[in-house]
């Protein structure tokens, strides 16, 4: 199949992707059980046939089974065509996700992913998460190591605040950010958007279709196994007020003669040409359906007609059932306060 997808330079580093990416978190578990490996490796290769070659994943993912599966899907010569993205800095503690950003504990993880994947390099090393107890100094001194041995080439941060960015930046150049970013999820649009852009670093939204509520509203979690994951989740916990929300994007998305998700990602592709969203998904025809939204032209009203439908007064609870782990507390100790100092 013929590439469909633009690609476009993510950040002013040099990393060049896709214009969407696929999120291969789904693959493995976490919303419902893990999907049979050989449907998911024909998903990753009809997506790398299709020009989608931005794939996302994670040591936590799994844990560390997305970033196995990834590694077998690439065998035979694919690895060159794709940029991997992968994050290391949560783990399982005692049952509940602990987050680390300890020098020692950055190289330990990143050798495992790149030998989970089964590659030589990293294209792009995400920090999950922030640890709160580490100057970001610290553990993004370590990353610089690693990029300058060869085993990472582009650096990014995820739920990471507008000085915590601007600090990481100061040691190595930052490639991208990742947040959760959505009609309904708009958290990061006042300082970490317009901080990104000032410092040339491209944002990359997660969840662009409300984690599946913008495609298919309530039903998202119905399935007492697949929906248990967002029910954890206070956005999923109000579906009584919320589905007004997707009942007006889908009225609209019918009127533009679209999919209510093809509706939800075309406004993420729309914030800008530095925004990569990675649509996450476990199904063929979703796939076809997402990089169909490349395609869905929107005016200056109907983006202001979105963000009116799914303002916040429109919707009810906090968008993370892990609000502690967000931008919004990701602040770390100085640097002078490190005792390796």
């Amino acid at each position: 199949m013929a590439s469909v997808i633009p690609r476009v330079k993510l950040g002013s580093q040099g990393l060049v992707v896709s214009a969407q990416g696929l999120g291969c978190m789904g693959m493995s578990g976490n919303y419902g059980l893990p999907k049979p490996e050989a449907d998911m490796i024909k998903l990753i290769h009809h997506s790398i046939d299709s020009g989608v070659t931005f794939l996302d994943t994670s040591d936590f993912y799994g844990p560390h089974t997305n970033e196995i599966l990834i590694g077998k899907a690439l065998k035979g010569g694919l690895r060159e065509k794709v940029q991997i993205a992968t994050k290391f800095g949560i783990q399982w503690i005692n049952g509940k996700p602990d987050v680390c950003g300890d020098p020692a504990y950055v190289r330990s993880a990143c050798e495992a992913s790149l030998k989970r994947l089964d590659i030589d390099y990293i294209d792009l090393y995400y920090i999950h998460r922030i640890d709160t107890t580490v100057p970001i100094e610290v553990t993004m001194g370590e990353i610089k190591k690693l990029v300058e041995e060869g085993k990472v080439k582009y650096v990014g941060l995820s739920e990471a605040s507008a000085s915590t960015i601007r600090r990481a930046h100061a040691v190595h150049p930052i490639t991208a950010v990742q947040n959760e970013w959505s009609i309904w999820t708009r958290d990061l649009e006042d300082e970490i958007v317009p901080t990104c852009r000032e410092l040339g670093i491209g944002i990359v939204p997660y969840s662009p279709i409300g984690r599946g509520f913008l495609a298919v509203g309530p039903k998202v979690v119905e399935n007492m196994i697949e929906g248990y994951f967002r029910k954890l989740y206070p956005r999923f916990q109000n579906m009584e007020q919320n589905k007004t929300v997707f009942e007006r994007v889908n009225e609209m998305a019918t009127s533009k003669g679209c999919t209510p998700a093809q509706l939800a990602l075309a406004w993420v592709h729309h914030q800008g040409s530095d925004v990569v969203p990675i649509a996450g998904t476990t199904k063929l025809e979703n796939f076809d359906q997402n990089i169909g939204a490349l395609s869905v032209k929107l005016t200056p009203d109907d983006m202001a007609e979105l963000e009116f439908i799914a303002s916040s007064d429109m919707v009810k609870g906090e968008r993370s059932a892990f609000m502690q782990m967000t931008w919004l507390n990701s602040e770390t100790p100085p640097l002078s306060s490190w005792k390796g100092n």
